[in-house]
């Protein structure tokens, strides 16, 4: 497919004030941009937060031979740019950083779709979509949401456990074992890789399902897969406490621990995926 050029160049020339748009708005929301880097670097949760930005921009370079130009300007993103310094104004009013956070994501939507127009948006839209998953969740919900993962985590790890036939007893978040006690911390929740396996299965299902519905259901997928794998993780660091020594699970089996839980939900994903791929060849 071939690109008109002087479309695209009166395209670019008609629409100068997205780029003044576009500069002022990073120029607001710098303070946001800090502490967004900040988050990535200091938080091990986020910190594939770096890699999100450069692989939205992949996607609009990978779909950029589908856009149509010259494109009708849409007044819906102007609107969402306004919505976004709304939010922008009230965030830093209520220091709630989640609202700021997103309110510049929206913000970026907003000048997206004002220059790129509805129909070539729709093409793109995952994109400022995925901008979402460098956001760190609001404190309130993660810390809410770890307790129950880490006793959940036990549990299926104590059942598994017990099913192989290793006298292990619960007491809330911890595991007892002969001669060791393993605890279930919060780093050791599953919440700390949901989000990062969550941005990981979502791009996954947009670059490799053809159909919207099952792009949706493996990207969910991901939750009850995160969740596995973790129990993955403490299981078979509770094996190696139990059938060779606790300074193994303390040490080695802790260091690579975070790779085991990526590992075991990429085969996971794989596989899902592949059985998703299939049936929608096979009933297609």
């Amino acid at each position: 497919m071939t690109i008109d050029w002087k479309a695209v160049k009166e395209h670019v020339l008609g629409h100068k004030y997205v780029y003044g748009l576009l500069f002022l708005t990073s120029l607001l929301n710098f303070p946001v941009w800090y502490e967004l880097v900040r988050d990535w670097a200091f938080d091990a949760n986020y910190s594939h937060g770096f890699l999100v930005v450069p692989i939205a921009i992949y996607i609009i370079r990978h779909r950029r031979t589908e856009l149509k130009w010259p494109a009708k300007a849409s007044r819906l993103g102007l609107a969402l740019v306004v919505v976004g310094s709304a939010g922008l104004i009230l965030g830093i009013a209520a220091s709630e950083f989640f609202v700021t956070r997103t309110s510049l994501i929206i913000q970026i939507a907003g000048i997206g779709l004002a220059y790129l127009g509805m129909a070539n948006f729709r093409k793109v839209w995952f994109a400022f979509f995925y901008l979402l998953f460098m956001v760190p969740l609001p404190a309130v919900i993660y810390y809410q949401a770890t307790l129950p993962m880490q006793l959940l985590s036990s549990q299926a790890t104590t059942f598994l456990l017990q099913f192989i036939g290793v006298p292990a007893v619960r007491q809330g978040n911890i595991i007892n074992l002969p001669g060791y006690s393993l605890e279930v911390i919060e780093a050791c929740s599953g919440l700390r890789s949901l989000v990062t396996l969550l941005a990981l299965g979502s791009l996954y299902s947009w670059h490799y399902m053809t159909s919207n519905w099952r792009a949706l259901a493996l990207t969910l997928a991901m939750i009850p897969i995160a969740m596995a794998a973790n129990v993955f993780r403490i299981f078979v660091t509770a094996i190696g406490a139990y059938a060779i020594s606790p300074e193994l699970a303390e040490t080695f089996l802790h260091e690579v621990s975070g790779m085991l839980v990526f590992l075991s939900a990429l085969v996971m994903l794989l596989i899902l995926g592949a059985v998703f791929k299939w049936t929608e060849k096979r009933f297609s």
